[in-house]
């Protein structure tokens, strides 16, 4: 609950009462915070000077209250009240205390009755008001399925809420559009004391993810072939979560003539293009297209998230453009805002990237202990050799199938490739530069970016690792990449010479070949690593001189 700020000055705001059903539930928990931590005529903004400067306008504020479908001991300070397992008659009386009632039937089918219920009992009530009321519905655009064109011959003319009464619902949503059509009629009878509205959203996205979870948890996991149910043609209309609780705010505060909106943004993406760049962002980019039926049998989804993944509509939000003024989160969409909502996503799940590099002598143990921890964390396990050999695949890749929107041409491509190839057939390696652009880039790809990794025996020096995680001094994007791809933690295995040798000793002889171990050349190996430990150019300096301090773990025999 915002509370106006104490002081001489300060004259209280007017305060809005305002009931949520299953405040516990994605869209009304969003809706929820969003209206209790705004101030009318803000725009949604909660920017602490801007709230204190309206406060003090004689605004209103929003104490929300609402029911939730579980019990549970979390904690919801933009509730102020919430209530349990109460019967219609306790249900009436806390209806009755409020200036606005919301019922959300966008995620559950169960809720249709209860809202119906609701409106039509504050309806018989009106006599009863101490003052006037507002009820909004929030439905969704699923009453919209099976409308017909609304110009057979231009196809691509979109479905406005000024033609509402010529919308057809999906079967499944029958209910939903006989609820819309009896709340708009209720609000036509005693409009002075109460007031209805009917908001028909888009599939809502953004904050964590709802119906389109399915898809992020997919990508973020790193699953190949991320399922598009159906030709993925199909137009879907969206709505950030934040920009739909905006659409309420400002049916509240402005209370338009038409009772009838659509909150949908501009978008019109079809699935192919959410599921693809919700795919290319957060995982290996691949889709695979599955028949429609397979969504039902997906149970991650509920029918009737399944049934509006399958919709297909051409919509505009001709009202709100006209009516409304507020500051969009995503007007153009999921696609075009995907990195805003990925960071909503990340955040709002504790997705936190976890970027861990693991040094230490030859034979110590660095590939078994990155491993492991890469399985247990669900990270990247990043080396030298596969990131070169990852480079080359992908330079032959782009050779055979090349990319006209890809800013590198194919003879540069080409000549990439061959150059890699050459010093690595002549056992020459590649040199410092290319070698620590490869790894950069590796090391900036998106499932880096987002599940994190973890580093093997590289970089070997500090000003390897100055040049790796900082770029070159003058390029500001280097320097940017500083604080993205740096790692958090640092794990350098020591052990005695004595250990080494006898694990060496004791390795099975195709891991003495594929780590180039035999005798002679491990000495010489080992001997390299300790010179480098007592110079200046230590790696480790660099992590100190970041505030990286290591964690050192000393193998004994």
């Amino acid at each position: 609950m915002l509370t106006a700020r104490s002081g001489p000055s300060m004259a209280q705001p007017e305060m809005t009462r305002v009931f949520l059903n299953n405040v516990d539930s994605y869209a009304s928990r969003h809706i929820a915070q969003v209206l209790s931590g705004s101030v009318a005529g803000a725009a949604v903004n909660t920017n602490s000077d801007l709230e204190a400067e309206l406060l003090s306008n004689h605004k209103r504020t929003f104490q929300v209250v609402g029911t939730v479908s579980h019990p549970s001991a979390v904690e919801r300070p933009h509730v102020f009240e919430q209530y349990t397992h109460l019967n219609r008659d306790e249900l009436l009386s806390k209806l009755m205390g409020c200036d606005v009632v919301i019922y959300n039937v966008t995620q559950h089918a169960d809720q249709v009755e209860e809202a119906l219920w609701a409106a039509s009992a504050l309806h018989s009530e009106v006599e009863h008001f101490s003052g006037p009321k507002l009820f909004i519905l929030i439905s969704t655009i699923m009453t919209w399925a099976c409308s017909k064109p609304a110009d057979p011959d231009d196809l691509e003319l979109p479905f406005t809420d000024a033609i509402f009464w010529s919308r057809r619902a999906h079967p499944n949503f029958e209910r939903h559009i006989d609820l819309e059509k009896r709340v708009v009629k209720m609000g036509k009878t005693e409009r002075k004391l109460f007031s209805t509205y009917v908001v028909a959203a888009g599939l809502q996205y953004g904050m964590g993810e709802q119906i389109f979870h399915y898809f992020f948890k997919k990508s973020w996991l790193g699953e190949d072939g991320i399922p598009i149910f159906g030709d993925g043609k199909n137009i879907v209309p969206t709505i950030h979560i934040h920009d739909l609780a905006s659409v309420v705010y400002s049916v509240i505060q402005h209370q338009p003539r038409p009772y009838y909106l659509l909150a949908v943004d501009d978008s019109n993406n079809t699935m192919e293009e959410i599921v693809k760049k919700i795919a290319s962002i957060l995982g290996p980019g691949k889709i695979q297209k599955k028949p429609s039926e397979d969504a039902f049998l997906t149970k991650d989804l509920s029918v009737m998230e399944a049934n509006s993944l399958l919709v297909s509509l051409r919509m505009e939000a001709a009202y709100i453009k006209k009516l409304f003024s507020f500051n969009w989160v995503c007007q153009f969409g999921l696609v075009e805002n995907i990195e805003v909502v990925v960071q909503e996503f990340r955040q709002t799940r504790g997705l936190l990237p976890v970027r861990l590099c693991v040094l230490g002598a030859p034979a110590v143990g660095k590939t078994t202990v990155s491993k492991k921890i890469c399985e247990y964390y669900r990270l990247h396990h990043i080396t030298v050799k596969s990131t070169i050999s990852d480079t080359i695949a992908r330079l032959e890749h782009a050779v055979r199938n090349p990319d006209p929107d890809e800013g590198n041409s194919t003879q540069d491509v080409q000549e990439q490739l061959s150059m890699m190839k050459e010093r690595l057939e002549q056992n020459r390696g590649l040199d410092e530069e290319l070698l620590l652009n490869v790894m950069r880039d590796k090391l900036m790809t998106n499932p880096c970016n987002n599940q994190g990794y973890v580093l093997e025996d590289f970089p070997q020096t500090r000003e390897q690792a100055k040049e790796l995680f900082g770029g070159k001094e003058e390029d500001a994007t280097s320097q940017n990449s500083l604080t993205n791809i740096i790692p958090e933690f640092v794990l350098c295995l020591e052990a005695t010479e004595a250990f080494l040798l006898d694990r060496v000793l004791n390795l099975p002889e195709t891991c003495v070949q594929e780590h180039n171990y035999e005798p002679e050349n491990f000495s010489r190996r080992l001997a390299a690593y300790k010179e480098k430990q007592s110079e200046d150019d230590m790696v480790l300096n660099y992590f100190y001189e970041h505030d990286i301090i290591p964690l050192q773990d000393q193998q004994q025999q």
